[in-house]
């Protein structure tokens, strides 16, 4: 089974918006170059040939990636997401202990993940270490260079 993608209805138009833009404008465009770059001559010199094809490529692999998130979307139901129990899609605020600072963070799949929008994934240490759990527990979290630090859950939203 392929690997399931978490997003939101708006994250998943994006890839929609992108897939799409990629497909009809990128894509033939790549076509374009590849046929003037043709018009040249010698296509073992061609430098701009050789550059239109890896161009093409790379669009290519693109698409392929996108499809195969679009195809493999689960959307974060935000009707779920009410409650005491903090799921993907949830908006948590947690009181770093360390730090002695409150922090605030939604919940999203790996693809929307944007930590300077308080956006973190559901595969992060943070996330995992407190999906499940619920308003006012403590959490440890071991961070990626195997250190670790509390957590307090102060909020779900």
């Amino acid at each position: 089974m392929a690997k399931e993608f978490y997003v939101t209805a708006e994250g998943l138009a994006e890839l929609q918006e992108k897939l799409d833009y990629l497909k009809n404008v990128r894509r033939p465009e790549a076509s374009e170059r590849i046929k003037q770059a043709r018009e040249y001559g010698d296509l073992s010199e061609n430098a701009e040939y050789d550059a239109a094809k890896e161009d093409q490529g790379i669009i290519e692999a693109e698409i392929r990636t996108l499809e195969a998130q679009i195809e493999n979307a689960v959307v974060i139901d935000d009707a779920k997401a009410k409650g005491n129990k903090i799921i993907i899609g949830s908006t948590v605020t947690i009181h770093d202990i360390d730090m002695n600072e409150d922090l605030v963070y939604r919940i999203v799949g790996s693809t929307e993940a944007n930590i300077s929008e308080g956006l973190i994934s559901n595969e992060s240490p943070l996330a995992v270490a407190i999906l499940g759990r619920k308003k006012g527990e403590t959490v440890s979290v071991k961070d990626n260079e195997g250190d670790s630090y509390e957590v307090k859950i102060v909020d779900v939203k």
